[in-house]
């Protein structure tokens, strides 16, 4: 009994120590955070030795585990119509409002979900709660693409399941099918998904064939570059949850299909130092110095390397592909983007990623929202049920939700 007594507080004070985690003083549910960042703490080292024993991948036992415990939530629909499809070879689901007397066509959204182009789904109760809230606010038709994930599959293969299921919605036999007023469509997603729904935007601009093209696009903090890893929200938020440096460094390199042993090389920014002279003619399209407002800034530097390993490049030259980084665009491109919606978090890796990009496209002319928040974090969007419900959460859903309202 006595040994109880000393053996309880100690694993109180241990469990203590592994939740608790220094967060800036203005971060809502900072506590909450904490608990949700120790839980995906612990179910990834777990993945990891499970991955390290070769029983199997670490991302399919994560996104497994992530797919069993969201099954235990459930979520109404009653009012939306949900169906699943098959658009060019690519799964979809589809949200559809209850047709009203004197409407005859819809707005719509397609929307590409995040999850480091590793994790998650369309059909996850998070993904779900959001398309069908988004669906019965809008009241439009919202198309959830389900493209493959890695390890099943790793860039391009991504953005060409988004693009193809994108552009086969887009044809006006299909919008017809779903009463979808072709002028009125906005491409959207969130993280790895906002980073696919801008490189599927900017292809979709050079298509002369397109006979219908995006009103919109809104961008949920969007992961848009692997150039550089210094940039001043990468060095003030290395190891805010639930998105540390060094995760999203992982996830790159997992969407490329590269090797972790690059990981340091990439945190330093070896692979686009000024020796590596395919990186030269982006520098100027990523100069976070001109590109972000001061409060961004702060008093954060540059960090260049003189010498660093051109071979990282010429063996993953996705690095510095516009496809999977939206970010080294060039002008012309940005220039034929439609109306754009950018939201971004202060205690976010990729909060400059979506600012940078918001900035160069209003340099191009594109009419541009920055929609910043200071006390929200990344991937709070989705969090909006029990028990992972954030004010945040709802506060950047219904910011976002209520500009689609107004410009789509």
């Amino acid at each position: 009994m006595r040994a109880a007594w000393v053996l309880l507080p100690a694993l109180a004070a241990l469990s203590a120590y592994y939740v608790y985690l220094p967060l800036p003083g203005a971060v809502s549910d900072p506590w909450k955070l904490m608990l949700l960042d120790a839980t995906f703490r612990a179910v990834q080292q777990t993945c990891h030795l499970i991955h390290y024993l070769r029983l199997s991948h670490h991302l399919i036992v994560l996104n497994y585990l992530i797919c069993t415990f969201d099954k235990l939530k459930s979520v109404s629909s009653e009012d939306i119509k949900i169906t699943d499809a098959v658009f060019d070879g690519v799964e979809v689901r589809v949200f559809e409002p209850p047709a009203k007397g004197d409407e005859s066509l819809k707005r719509s959204v397609v929307y590409i979900h995040g999850g480091g182009w590793a994790l998650a789904s369309a059909r996850t109760s998070l993904y779900n709660n959001l398309c069908r809230i988004m669906a019965e606010s809008l009241n439009a038709v919202v198309v959830s693409v389900e493209y493959r994930l890695v390890p099943e599959v790793c860039f391009p293969e991504q953005y060409h399941d988004a693009l193809r299921a994108t552009k086969h919605f887009l044809q006006p036999h299909v919008l017809a099918e779903y009463s979808v007023d072709p002028s009125r469509i906005a491409i959207s997603g969130d993280s790895a998904g906002g980073n696919l729904a801008a490189a599927v935007c900017q292809q979709l601009s050079k298509d002369e064939d397109l006979a219908v093209r995006p009103k919109l696009q809104a961008l949920i903090y969007p992961v848009l570059q692997a150039f550089d890893f210094n940039t001043p929200s990468y060095q003030q938020n290395m190891n805010m949850p639930v998105l540390p440096r060094y995760v999203m460094v992982n996830y790159w390199i997992d969407y490329i299909n590269g090797n972790y042993e690059l990981a340091h090389e990439l945190l330093v920014n070896n692979h686009t130092a000024l020796n590596v002279g395919q990186a030269l003619s982006f520098r100027a399209r990523l100069n976070w110095t001109s590109l972000l407002p001061p409060s961004f800034k702060k008093n954060y530097q540059p960090v260049v390397q003189t010498t660093g390993t051109a071979a990282i490049v010429e063996q993953l030259p996705a690095l510095l592909d516009v496809r999977a980084v939206p970010l080294l665009a060039d002008d012309a491109t940005l220039a034929r983007q439609p109306r754009t919606y950018v939201l971004t978090c202060e205690n976010d890796v990729l909060r400059d990623d979506g600012a940078m990009y918001a900035r160069r496209l209003e340099r191009a002319g594109v009419p541009v929202t920055l929609d910043h928040f200071h006390d929200c974090f990344h991937g709070c969007m989705i969090f909006t049920v029990w028990p992972t419900d954030f004010s945040a959460g709802v506060q950047t859903r219904n910011s976002y939700i209520k500009w689609l309202d107004e410009n789509l």
